[in-house]
């Protein structure tokens, strides 16, 4: 089997690895990071003083409940919970995921015995920076921010429950469109790991901090080893993710050729017809 080939470390860590993304919104000394992206991923909806990190792992109640783990969880000083997730590859039941996570941590706040007849619950949100398209065919969208209304009004019904979806691959404004801090932040996530200089627009207090403490020169030899480690774990997930996708449509291809040539079997239909409805070039059903 050929030897694997890693791209080389960039001269800034990567926020999409598991080190990086730990390294900037992890760090109880840097925890300014997390409450500036808060504060401005929420637009003045609400705004975030301070930040307590809470643990990653919760057991369920019983040996026969699932153990959740979080890649970050934070309260807010106003009480607020705030479940900061990244996911690499696509899944199947993302959204559902996203329900169980932020009802299991609702749950786990929620005062136990029978004498308890409260049903005021914590304001639980959930973020989560995807590194894939949730909906395949829609690619212009790359924030959604969600929360339970009324279908009939579109008024928000509860608001103590939110979500908030970014799909980076969407995501393609250059330099000079960012409209918003928001945007500089979506932008940042993105190319860091590409920059190899802090780029002019960038240059809020907050976003010098980070290339500040960015910088993989400035780690020191087990930090270092981490993170090439890290990176490596990242490179490997997307690599076999993309030989999967690379068989789904060579399986794809060759399902719609030998559809193509049974039509041209029966006679029925013409090249031009085939080509049209398998959306196939003309010439490649002309030599079937």
């Amino acid at each position: 089997m050929a030897e694997i080939s890693y791209p080389k470390p960039g001269k800034f860590i990567d926020p999409l690895s598991d080190f990086g993304f730990r390294h900037y919104f992890g760090s109880e000394p840097n925890k300014e990071i997390l409450i500036e992206f808060l504060n401005d991923l929420f637009e003045g909806e609400r705004r975030i003083e301070d930040l307590e990190y809470g643990p990653n792992e919760h057991d369920g109640d019983g040996e026969a409940d699932k153990r959740v783990i979080f890649d970050l969880h934070c309260r807010g000083s106003k009480g607020e919970y705030f479940i900061i997730e990244m996911q690499r590859i696509r899944q199947e039941y993302f959204k559902d995921r996203a329900l169980y996570y932020t009802s299991r941590l609702i749950q786990r706040q929620l005062p136990k015995g029978k004498a308890f007849n409260s049903y005021q619950l914590p304001e639980v949100f959930l973020i989560a920076f995807l590194e894939f398209r949730m909906e395949e065919k829609q690619r212009s969208r790359y924030f959604h921010d969600i929360a339970l209304c009324n279908t009939s009004t579109g008024e928000i019904f509860y608001k103590k429950l939110g979500f908030k979806f970014v799909e980076l691959p969407n995501f393609v404004k250059q330099g000079d469109e960012l409209e918003s801090e928001r945007d500089k932040w979506f932008y940042l996530l993105k190319h860091m790991s590409n920059m190899d200089e802090v780029p002019k627009f960038l240059d809020k207090r907050v976003f010098k901090l980070i290339f500040k403490i960015g910088t993989v020169s400035k780690l020191n030899k087990e930090e270092r080893m981490a993170y090439e480690a890290s990176l490596k774990a990242k490179w490997d997930t997307q690599n076999a993710f993309e030989t999967i996708r690379k068989e789904e449509r060579a399986k794809a291809d060759q399902e719609k050729l030998d559809s193509a040539k049974s039509l041209k079997e029966t006679g029925l239909l013409s090249n031009e017809q085939i080509a049209k409805s398998l959306k196939l070039p003309l010439e490649v059903v002309e030599k079937l």
